[in-house]
């Protein structure tokens, strides 16, 4: 048996265990100092803006198409494997467009889409006004509409990908700390990690797999070669209406000046979210109160009924980016021939956690392979 260990169960750790479970001959031990979904992805809005973003070409594209065409097959895989019902908005995404917004490069990007079979609508503020009419602004020149992407409750997916993966036969180890890791070189000078030691005890490996967001640092700190990855706080809130806005049968999100109006039933919605970064390198992060209303005030800007709303609860998250590298970062750590880097994804953990879960296992496919052909 191939030992597999994963360190991060927040939404990128738990998918690749639960794709990796499905590979036969392998081990796999998923590790998290604490629950599943606790940093990041539990603080995130669970947006998938994959047909509906500027990315055309490339990896950016790639991922995030790989992404949206996995998760209309993985939720309901999960749920009919778990049993857990996992929480879906699937009437798309509405994005406002303002005025200096260029229109000239959403038609351009709708040709783009159209050729390779994604839809995206273009609405003028008529046809904005009739299907959601709660949105109410002077300045939007138009709306760009994507039925196909989604936005998923990103706790309730993590949660179901870890009971998948244990159902699987994955073992699970939560609330338990990687303290060092054991390192030899191979034949070809490249180093090799065999063995982690954790505070439940030492855990011999044949692959280790980093997805631990913030905690990847560290962690690379322990293997000598180090990866910088820095805090960007997110701040959030939940509020609540005596009803659902607009057309109560077509509750799409809705973003606007990059604010997300997430709809979630019942008259509640999530609203969200800040960009805050550091002052200086190093420095402490502290959530800033007035940089969540000035939030609340963009939706009320292009949705006047907020203004009603009450506040249920606010939260804010640390969302792992790398410097001086692109998002997210996904493949061996420089130097070693057996250590995976699943981590940095930024504000796209969600939505890029099942391509990145792929391109990890055929990592270690490949491996598998190659060590049967010798």
């Amino acid at each position: 048996m191939t030992k597999v260990a994963i360190i991060g169960a927040g939404i990128v750790g738990a998918a690749i265990a639960y794709e990796l479970s499905k590979v036969t001959g392998l081990e796999i031990t998923l590790i998290d100092r604490d629950r599943p979904a606790s940093g990041s992805t539990g603080a995130a809005l669970g947006v998938l803006m994959g047909a509906i973003s500027h990315k055309t070409k490339g990896r950016a594209w790639q991922l995030r198409q790989r992404s949206l065409e996995r998760y209309e097959t993985l939720i309901p895989e999960l749920e009919t494997l778990t049993g857990k019902q996992i929480a879906v908005n699937r009437q798309g995404i509405v994005k406002l467009l303002f005025e200096g917004d260029c229109l000239d490069k959403w038609q351009q990007l709708q040709a783009i889409r159209r050729d390779r079979g994604w839809q995206l609508s273009i609405w003028e503020r008529a046809d904005l006004r009739d299907r959601c009419p709660q949105i109410d602004n002077d300045k939007i020149i138009a709306a760009v509409y994507s039925p196909q992407d989604r936005q998923i409750n990103p706790t309730m997916l993590t949660e179901a990908l870890v009971a998948g993966a244990a159902q699987n036969g994955v073992k699970c180890q939560f609330g338990v700390k990687v303290q060092d890791a054991s390192t030899k070189n191979d034949k070809t000078d490249l180093r090799y990690c065999y063995q982690i030691e954790t505070t439940e005890g030492n855990l011999e490996i044949d692959w280790l797999v980093v997805a631990a967001g913030l905690g990847s640092t560290p962690l690379t700190d322990t293997l000598k070669q180090s990866v910088d990855i820095r805090p960007v706080l997110g701040q959030a809130l939940k509020l609540k209406l005596d009803n659902n806005l607009g057309n109560p049968d077509f509750q799409p999100v809705i973003t606007g000046e990059d604010v997300h109006l997430v709809p979630l039933g019942n008259g509640e919605y999530w609203l969200g979210a800040t960009v805050e970064f550091p002052q200086e390198d190093g420095q402490e992060i502290i959530a800033q109160s007035q940089l969540l209303e000035q939030v609340r005030q963009k939706a009320i800007a292009f949705c006047p009924a907020i203004a009603e709303a009450k506040i249920i609860s606010t939260w804010s998250g640390k969302r792992p980016r790398p410097q001086n590298q692109p998002a997210p970062i996904i493949g061996l750590l420089p130097g070693y021939n057996n250590v995976l880097l699943a981590t940095g994804h930024y504000r796209n953990g969600v939505l890029l956690a099942p391509a990145t879960a792929e391109e990890v296992k055929q990592f270690v496919y490949e491996s598998l392979a190659e060590r049967l052909s010798n």
